[in-house]
């Protein structure tokens, strides 16, 4: 989690809902707790497969790059996720605000799943603690 951007991904879904700084700095703590349980949720799934890198390309002077990646399972045709990732001019480190699982974007994803709820009246405190509901489940390897 300390290469995910989380506090863009968050800001991305919640797009123009207007939000005290109390409200969202309480959805940013949700929907990082939030991101943590289903990032290891889907990571329970899998054991032994081999992750395969893009190779490196020249990434000076940019501020978005996307990081290919496969997972490969031999018996099963490969995983192909991207990582959206972006340069933090201040601190010059990369991370990743998207992950992008054989074309189908987290980030847009979450973001069309909840914008209909943050829409409505309390919206961003409803879907908070819908959030830190949901980050609460217990996660648990698949056999």
């Amino acid at each position: 989690m300390p290469y995910i951007n989380y506090k863009l991904t968050a800001k991305i879904v919640l797009g123009k809902t207007k939000v005290t700084k109390k409200q969202k700095k309480a959805f940013y703590e949700a929907f990082n707790e939030y991101l943590i349980t289903t990032y290891a949720t889907v990571f329970t799934k899998y054991t032994d497969q081999k992750v395969v890198f893009e190779a490196p390309k020249n990434i000076e002077g940019k501020k978005v790059v996307t990081v290919k990646t496969r997972i490969v399972d031999g018996s099963r045709p490969d995983i192909h996720i991207d990582f959206k990732v972006r340069l933090n001019k201040k601190t010059g480190q990369w991370r990743a605000y998207d992950m992008v699982a054989e074309g189908i974007s987290l980030l847009n994803t979450k973001k069309a799943e909840l914008k209909s709820l943050l829409r409505k009246k309390d919206g961003v405190m409803n879907v908070t603690r819908l959030l830190t509901e949901k980050a609460k489940a217990t996660i648990r390897k698949e056999s």
